[in-house]
């Protein structure tokens, strides 16, 4: 890989506050390592804005870990792709910095995370970190030239927010900074978790994407559902398992599933039953894979660092246009 972008560049990161679950699966990895053949892919593990709460530092390293295990064993070609720790690239932080001093408290004001700790009269939580996130969010986006950035729906507004300080930069310094777009996949844009809400960590009704079987189909099992009897007509389109089931099925097994609803003689269990195994096949080989490189986390070390120096030199030279721009 060189430095020069032959390809349209995109870039996503994870940050490490749990053990990846189904949610990100299908609402961020997926879509973003679909990317590998058609950009240039830079994708980290966002560590920096863990911090904002996350206090352990041995259950912080755990996730770094886990974060970028979970990258590799279900797919991403280090060949192909730039995967590195957030604190690893402190141009990042400097470009975060200069941006934040022409971003208004306004602006901040505006951001999702702040303004639902205020709704929900937790102000001890806002800390000057979850504050300012939107800054240090855009700094990851704009040091690396980046196209596209590959988000849920509820990360949207971050991208946006970025594009406005991309394009406030350029119209006082001139031409700098790329602007990105966010990329959305409408089908996966909200995964629903076993109560029906988003799937959270937050919420606790999210499912791991590295339990063992049996305790995978545990969770699946735990997926909240009507008192429709077993004989009876039920709705898919009002159903839990069924809104997690066509994520992960082909077109045909979401109809064939979808006509067994409507006739009645299918029952919760069974639809429960349906999904996990989907799910559970789905992740197999990906689940073998995780575990050798839990056995072996030298092999995950050794491509962070690699990607690490690859992303600082991209970051430097952006941050060098940047610091000219302003100045300094």
């Amino acid at each position: 890989m060189t430095d020069a972008p032959t390809r349209p560049r995109a870039l996503t990161g994870i940050q490490p506050s749990g053990t990846p679950h189904i949610g990100n699966l299908l609402g961020a990895i997926e879509p973003a390592l679909a990317l590998q053949d058609s950009h240039e892919c830079f994708f980290f593990v966002a560590s920096y804005h863990a911090l904002t709460t996350q206090r352990d530092p041995a259950l912080l390293r755990e996730r770094i870990f886990e974060v970028a295990a979970t990258w590799l064993a279900l797919g991403l070609d280090p060949e192909r792709t730039v995967l590195w720790n957030q604190h690893a690239v402190p141009e990042v932080t400097e470009l975060a910095w200069i941006l934040g001093c022409l971003t208004s408290k306004s602006t901040l004001d505006k951001a999702h995370a702040f303004k639902d700790a205020v709704a929900q009269g937790k102000t001890e939580v806002i800390n000057a970190g979850l504050y300012t996130y939107p800054v240090l969010m855009a700094a990851d986006i704009l040091a690396f030239d980046t196209n596209v950035v590959p988000v849920g729906k509820d990360q949207k507004q971050h991208v946006e927010m970025a594009r406005d300080m991309a394009q406030r930069f350029n119209r006082i310094y001139g031409e700098t900074l790329v602007v990105p777009e966010p990329s959305i996949q409408e089908r996966v844009a909200t995964v629903p978790g076993i109560d029906g809400r988003k799937m959270s960590k937050s919420y606790g009704n999210h499912i791991e994407l590295w339990l063992p079987p049996k305790k995978l189909r545990k969770r699946f099992m735990a997926i909240v559902t009507d008192a429709t009897p077993l004989e009876a007509p039920k709705d898919p389109d009002t159903c839990n398992v069924f809104a997690l089931y066509r994520l992960f099925a082909t077109p045909e097994q979401a109809a064939d599933l979808a006509a067994r609803y409507r006739a009645g003689g299918l029952g919760y269990g069974h639809a429960k039953q349906e999904v996990f195994e989907l799910v559970d096949a789905r992740l197999r080989e990906p689940r073998e894979r995780y575990l050798e490189l839990r056995a072996h986390p030298e092999r995950v070390e050794a491509i962070l660092e690699a990607g690490a120096e690859r992303a600082r030199r991209v970051a430097r030279r952006t941050l060098d246009r940047v610091r000219t721009a302003v100045g300094l």
